[in-house]
């Protein structure tokens, strides 16, 4: 007999099976030699109260056999020799899964990648940290996995009426992940984790017959008759496809420039703008378990995380992409622009905690500041922002940076604290370097934040400009059923840059949906 339970457990509890099986077994009125094992179904943990508690649902077998968790494999099929092909643009999320999912369905996919691998990716990176030269085709947005792959690796998302996150979790679990994303509640891979999960679906698209080429750079589309048939890159190659899905993330300004240029019809959308915060992670460790002062948290707890919104003069603001145990990584793809991101490895053991702190930007804010308005007025006010921090941090990528509680006083930091971010930090007015309305919601929002969460609101916290590439300025229409271009037929704007996802799994999600729509245009 299964029988499933909730049980509630002190952290040190629930990291011995023997003891979970004990609690199983008084829950349900056995004795313990009955339960043969369990499966565990989710996993949280509960912080509200002085004692934090871990919420443990799980699967428990009675006097049966117990049998593992079967993980549910995708069976894709040999498209070496399939008829039907369509090009995707971008190796991220939304580009490989759409890939996987058109090979169980028998269509071969051509996935052009503007970066390299994630092997000759970490080069590229090494040269940004160390020596403050970016590769403006291999960074922390271009490459083999997209942004995702070196900026953190969350797998939480609200997303879950556009897919099925139980499949997207499978897959990745199918290519190496750990089995527990499938019961965490807020499931994480790592950043040291992800490249070889990204190479194992590369290696397995190739060993399906899949087309997997690096350093293409689409540099134009062929169209006949409001038609797409295939793409040119700029190493002077031409792909040709049924169908062309655009998955090129929300770095790829030269898209949107291309797309605008041949008078394919694109529009500006609101995006988030503002900084990264980096906390000492036992600052945060102690306000969210309630640590008794001096005491650090308990052994059998991961560094915590918060998650912050606030409304200021009717403008949100809110935590982003919040990164325990991690480090402020520079994301910028242009030389002279700054850009930050947070991440951390698997084990969170890094001894900050990173969040971007963003606050929301209207087409309306953008519009004002462009003698003549048009789509990419966002991108070009995002774009002007992170030249202005790059200005302003001096060059190599130093990033200008505050004190949280001098930000908010209008005070030059005289010192900064010791900060993760590896090109360096300088003392800098960041009310000068972002947008007045920008800073002026962001000063609220951090004594509010106070308010909230007693001791956040201190100057050993430091904020580090700019985190702008929260997501895309620019939408790419598309129809709300086909998921086509309203212009460009079989032409399918897919994932984060084109507006429609906001992290790992909604892009993979969004993926497999446009790749479901082309299978059902195509008939195959």
């Amino acid at each position: 007999m299964q029988q499933r339970i909730t049980l509630k457990l002190l952290p040190s509890e629930a990291a011995n099976e023997s003891v979970i099986q004990q609690y199983a077994a008084q829950s349900l009125g056995v004795s313990a030699s009955a339960i043969t094992g369990f499966q565990v179904i989710k996993r949280s943990i509960d912080a509200r109260g002085r004692q934090a508690w871990i919420m443990l649902t799980i699967t428990a077998f009675v006097n049966e056999p117990f049998s593992q968790r079967t993980v549910k494999n995708i069976l894709l099929q040999d498209v070496a020799t399939a008829t039907q092909q369509v090009i995707i643009v971008g190796a991220g999320p939304a580009g490989l899964f759409a890939a996987l999912k058109l090979i169980e369905q028998g269509i071969k996919p051509i996935l052009l990648e503007r970066g390299k691998d994630v092997r000759a990716r970490r080069r590229d990176l090494a040269a940004l940290n160390k020596e403050g030269i970016v590769n403006p085709e291999s960074n922390y947005c271009f490459g083999e996995g997209g942004a995702g792959t070196y900026s953190d690796g969350k797998l939480y998302t609200r997303s879950t009426k556009r897919g099925d996150v139980e499949r997207i979790l499978n897959i990745l679990v199918q290519f190496g992940a750990q089995e527990k994303i499938l019961y965490e509640a807020h499931p994480h891979i790592g950043t040291n984790k992800l490249p070889e999960i990204i190479t194992a679906i590369r290696e397995q698209i190739r060993a399906c017959g899949g087309v997997f080429l690096f350093e293409q750079k689409v540099t134009g589309f062929l169209i006949k008759d409001s038609s797409i048939y295939g793409v040119e890159t700029a190493s002077g190659d031409t792909f040709h496809a049924n169908a062309v899905i655009l998955a090129t993330g929300h770095s790829a300004r030269d898209i949107f420039e291309l797309l605008h240029s041949k008078n394919i019809l694109i529009e500006a959308k609101p995006f988030a703008l503002g900084v990264r915060v980096e906390h000492p992670q036992s600052i945060i460790d102690t306000i969210q378990y309630h640590c008794a002062p001096g005491k650090q948290r308990d052994d059998f707890l991961p560094p915590a995380a918060y998650s912050l919104v606030q409304q200021v003069n009717d403008r949100g603001v809110f935590s982003f992409c919040m990164c325990p145990g991690g480090i402020i990584a520079p994301a910028a793809t242009s030389a002279g622009e700054l850009v930050v991101n947070g991440w951390s490895p698997s084990k969170r053991n890094n001894p900050f905690a990173n969040s971007g702190i963003v606050t929301a930007v209207e087409v309306k804010d953008v519009i004002q500041f462009q003698k003549k308005p048009s789509p990419l007025s966002g991108m070009y006010f995002q774009q002007a922002v992170e030249r202005k921090a790059f200005q302003y941090g001096g060059g190599k990528f130093v990033a200008p940076a505050q004190r949280m509680v001098d930000f908010t006083q209008g005070k030059l930091s005289s010192s900064l604290p010791d900060c993760s971010y590896l090109p360096g930090i300088t003392s800098a007015p960041l009310k000068e370097v972002l947008p007045s309305f920008v800073a002026a919601s962001l000063q609220q929002a951090f004594i509010e934040f106070g308010k909230k969460m007693r001791g956040y609101f201190t100057n050993e916290a430091v904020l580090v400009a700019t985190e702008s590439r929260t997501s895309s300025p620019v939408r790419i229409p598309r129809d709300g059923e086909t998921t086509q271009h309203p212009q460009i037929n079989m032409l399918f704007p897919c994932g984060e840059g084109a507006g429609y996802a906001g992290g790992i799994v909604s892009a993979a999600m969004d993926g497999e949906r446009v790749a479901e729509n082309i299978v059902a245009l195509l008939g195959a």
